[in-house]
């Protein structure tokens, strides 16, 4: 995929998002051969966005994930949006494929920035200025039909980056079971989904250090303020308009979507 091409996906992609808007599959010749180029085009989407990156998402930690999103590693993607503050509604209509996904929020307040020695699990934890609750409400440009792209063309995406919500912050986060609390997600009152970190991503930390050094690996890394949503806890569902998603965090709070 010549540089050319690159940038005419990348400037795609960037319109794609900045309107809102999906379309149905990929032209041969702008889907990215691999996950290097894809990321390269991502780079790029940033380029002609001319926004803020707000913070990252991360997914598929596990391999039961990966298997299901066809990868055979995690993946990571840019986030736009402003976060959003809990309990808050988005317009279902203006979504794009939305799916409200669980997760721990992990907000830098110092940077990490790209280097020669890979970051520990504990300098990247002593870089977190707060663990949050929080919902991803994730989204992709590319409809869910027979015409839906390989993932390489997902990644040049974002990796189905949307908006990350963050609940309350979880005071003293660094020595509380927050790997083996159970998380529920419910719907209108009806339970829907459950799961762990512990099961899930074995503590929020490990991708979030797996982040960092795949930044830093490519020369990107990451900045204070910036928001990592770090995977989801309870995998992936559709909304449709008039639900409520609440995500119940035991001892640490609630996070709760309207899709209106």
């Amino acid at each position: 995929m010549d540089d050319a091409h690159q940038h005419e996906l990348a400037r795609l992609l960037a319109a794609l998002r900045r309107d809102g808007r999906q379309q149905s599959g990929l032209a041969t010749n702008l889907v990215p051969p691999d996950k290097a180029t894809a990321y390269a085009v991502a780079r790029l989407v940033e380029h002609y966005m001319e926004r803020e990156v707000t913070g990252w998402k991360i997914a598929a930690q596990k391999p039961a994930l990966q298997r299901a999103l066809r990868t055979d590693s995690p993946i990571y993607g840019r986030v736009y949006a402003p976060i959003l503050i809990s309990p808050a509604s988005v317009e279902h209509a203006k979504c794009c494929s939305p799916i409200p996904e669980v997760e721990y929020q992990a907000r830098l307040g110092a940077d990490l920035p790209p280097r020669e020695k890979p970051y520990s699990v504990e300098e990247v934890t002593e870089a977190v200025a707060s663990l949050h609750t929080g919902i991803e409400l994730a989204e992709c440009r590319f409809v869910h039909d027979a015409a839906f792209p390989p993932l390489p063309a997902i990644l040049a995406d974002g990796s189905g980056a949307g908006t990350i919500m963050c609940g309350p912050a979880i005071s003293d986060w660094k020595t509380r079971d927050v790997a083996g609390q159970l998380v529920t997600l419910t719907c209108n009152g009806t339970l829907r989904r459950q799961g762990m970190a512990a099961e899930a991503l074995d503590h929020p930390m490990i991708p979030l250090a797996w982040l960092a050094n795949e930044l830093s690996r490519t020369g990107i890394g990451m900045k204070a303020g910036q928001t990592v949503s770090t995977g989801t806890l309870t995998g992936m569902l559709r909304p449709k308009p008039g639900e409520t998603f609440v995500a119940d965090f035991g001892p640490f709070g609630t996070v709760q979507a309207t899709y209106r």
